[in-house]
């Protein structure tokens, strides 16, 4: 890696310490930045799926820094999250991703009780969202009754933490039967990922891929592909399994062939060439996905891809301004619609280049671990 880790992340403890402030005046969960203003969720309020990535950005901050502002911002992000669990109806799979950054975070970090509590109660609704066909069910729409996808494979963070915390096999068991059925039904022969695949609810059996959030049917969302690389590699962590290490090469692989020259993604690695539309929360994912593998590894090439990664990043779209809201530029949700934001700030791509950075410091507090 080029640019210094450090400094970067210094940098951008300074610009968050500045700007968080912001978003704890407005009272708001932040989803994007945008000049010198914070701005939530354009989707379903605090119980959109990103929630727990701002309070996880404080957590990691706090870990670095120990200023007691990080943590009470972090607790303040939580109480909002933990209103919408005791409300229920919004959440989906995706309670992986709010809660083990948040709660999950708060008891690691501090021991509180409570947060762990809460953190028990979102993966005991994510086991309840099992089928026994053999998938989580993503979403709660009857239509997509049968619908998993890719990005579950990183909710199974909080069954794996579940079952260590509580000596109760039943989460594990769950996380291993859906990551198994996403290493039979989603991992292609070349190394990508599927996004969306529906399944008979009844009987498990795979009925079609959809599209997603890519940019057709059968291409390679790259997002979808961070999530893949990333979500395996933490289920080998989680479990030991060589299988799971395996599909995280493969889909590693893949993922490397795709990166652009100048160290960036695009939304898409199969898109035509316009429009050209670039998604960096794919590249801070996938570089996070890349350090778990060099660690479990110790494989080079690992390392030097995710540092290529960074380097991209913070060289090209990275706005480390104590004046703004918001560090990643360029940041897109999804390939056609544009409505959740386009070459834009938001927020969990800061998230996974705050988690790259602590990982290449030698500073990363395992918020995926089931430990």
């Amino acid at each position: 890696m080029r640019n210094n880790a450090c400094e970067a992340f210094d940098r951008l403890l300074k610009k968050y310490r500045a700007t968080a402030p912001l978003a704890a005046a407005e009272g708001l969960l932040p989803y994007r930045g945008e000049g010198r203003r914070w701005l939530s969720s354009p989707f379903d309020g605090n119980s959109w799926w990103t929630g727990g990535f701002w309070p996880g950005i404080m957590w990691q901050l706090y870990a670095a820094s120990k200023d007691a502002f990080f943590l009470e911002e972090a607790r303040r992000a939580e109480a909002l999250l933990t209103d919408e669990l005791r409300r229920f109806t919004k959440l989906n799979h995706d309670v992986g991703f709010m809660y083990l950054l948040s709660c999950g975070a708060d008891y690691r970090l501090t021991g509180r009780e409570q947060s762990r509590v809460d953190c028990l109660h979102a993966a005991s609704l994510l086991m309840g969202r099992f089928n026994p066909a053999g998938f989580i069910r993503a979403w709660n729409e009857p239509e997509r009754v049968g619908y998993a996808i890719i990005d579950c494979m990183m909710n199974l963070s909080l069954l794996f933490w579940a079952s260590a915390q509580t000596g109760d096999p039943r989460f594990a068991g769950v996380a291993r039967i859906h990551a198994d059925t996403a290493l039979r039904e989603f991992l292609r022969p070349d190394g990508s990922v599927s996004h969306i695949v529906e399944f008979d609810p009844n009987t498990g059996t795979r009925l079609r891929e959809h599209a997603g959030q890519g940019y057709g049917l059968g291409t390679a969302w790259s997002r979808g592909q961070a999530w893949g690389l990333y979500g395996f590699a933490l289920a080998h962590a989680n479990t030991g399994e060589a299988r799971y290490l395996e599909a995280a090469r493969r889909v590693a692989d893949f993922f490397i062939a795709h990166i652009r020259p100048d160290g960036l993604t695009d939304c898409d690695f199969l898109q035509p060439p316009e429009p050209a539309r670039l998604d960096n929360i794919a590249g801070a994912c996938g570089a996070c996905g890349l350090l778990e593998l060099h660690r479990l590894t110790g494989e080079a090439r690992y390392l030097e891809a995710a540092g290529a990664l960074v380097d991209g990043l913070l060289d090209k779209c990275c706005d480390l301004s104590p004046n703004t809201c918001g560090a990643l530029t360029h940041c897109t949700a999804s390939y056609h619609d544009d409505a959740a934001g386009v070459h834009c700030n938001i927020v969990y791509g800061d998230y996974f280049l705050v988690e790259a950075l602590n990982r290449m410091n030698g500073t990363d507090i395992g918020l995926w671990s089931a430990e």
